[in-house]
């Protein structure tokens, strides 16, 4: 029988959720960040997310298992809507996180769907790498996110306004293999940013959802692979450690990366030698450092 999380993948009827607030005891598994409405509606609909009424600072849509947050434009906006997005829901063991949009590029063609495996803030000039551990349903592309949007096209990179922030932000909540940006080509040279409208944004989302649902279901099989020792090793670390609020943070990233690059959760060695919280996750990032990493 198909998981209910697969059914929300597919974009298959579910149980509705509650009536009371859409965050008392949920642990979503999922979650998109948009920086606008016309980007967010198709998925919205395809996979039938309601209204967290009851959030106000941002627009917030959901179900049991995915959670759609509308950040606005630009890096300061989707900065702001992924931690608070999830502060709410800290509770999310190795959650997915996900950032969908639209991206100009020189001469790639309108509606060209692309994974993104690097990504460069045009104002500071970090650079970040969203590692690849499956093989994507859609080709990869580089991409460059700017303050402004760009009048003169990079030579070969896509470019937008909050793929940089949404990356270096969401690698605080959740391992980097579980987060990924997709990208949908919306303007070029021939047919610049100025002539998009909100419809025609709409339709290249919508014809893309497949693709969307194909890169959910891997990063969901992957998370599943990290959740099992990760949350039970959690526990117990919190009973011998006191750890401060953005520790525990920390801690629950760090152990799914040792999960991930050494398909283990013995890391006894490390509370041997460890008195505190913050000696035992600075060993266990030295003990991740020095791992070989196996696929």
């Amino acid at each position: 029988m198909p998981s209910p999380a697969r059914n929300l993948i597919e974009g298959k009827p579910v149980v509705s959720i509650s009536k009371q607030s859409m965050k008392a005891n949920l642990s979503p598994k999922i979650f998109i960040y948009i920086a606008l409405p016309c980007e967010a509606k198709p998925i919205i609909d395809f996979y039938r997310l309601r209204k967290d009424n009851a959030t106000k600072s941002f627009a917030v849509y959901g179900n049991n298992e995915i959670y759609l947050t509308i950040t606005g434009i630009g890096k300061t906006a989707m900065a702001a809507g992924v931690a608070y997005t999830q502060a709410l829901f800290s509770s999310a063991s190795n959650p997915v996180m996900l950032n969908v949009g639209v991206a100009g590029h020189k001469d790639h063609p309108i509606g060209s769907v692309f994974l993104i495996d690097k990504i460069t803030d045009g104002d500071s000039d970090r650079r970040y790498y969203p590692p690849l551990v499956f093989t994507p349903p859609c080709p990869t592309n580089s991409l460059q996110t700017a303050a402004k949007p760009q009048l003169i096209y990079p030579p070969s990179q896509l470019c937008d306004m909050e793929a940089s922030a949404f990356y270096e932000t969401a690698t605080r909540f959740t391992s980097g293999e579980l987060i990924q940006c997709l990208k949908i080509v919306s303007d070029n040279e021939s047919c610049p940013a100025h002539n998009i409208q909100p419809k025609q944004v709409l339709e290249l989302i919508s014809t893309q959802l497949s693709t969307l649902a194909a890169i959910l279901t891997k990063l969901t099989q992957l998370a599943e692979l990290l959740n099992p020792p990760e949350l039970a090793k959690f526990d117990q670390l919190l009973s011998k450690y006191h750890f401060t609020v953005n520790e525990q943070i920390q801690l629950k990233k760090s152990l799914s990366r040792w999960c991930l690059v050494k398909d283990e959760i013995r890391i006894e060695f490390v509370p041997d030698s460890a008195t505190n919280g913050k000696e035992f996750l600075n060993l266990l990032n030295q003990q991740i450092r020095e791992a070989k990493f196996y696929l």
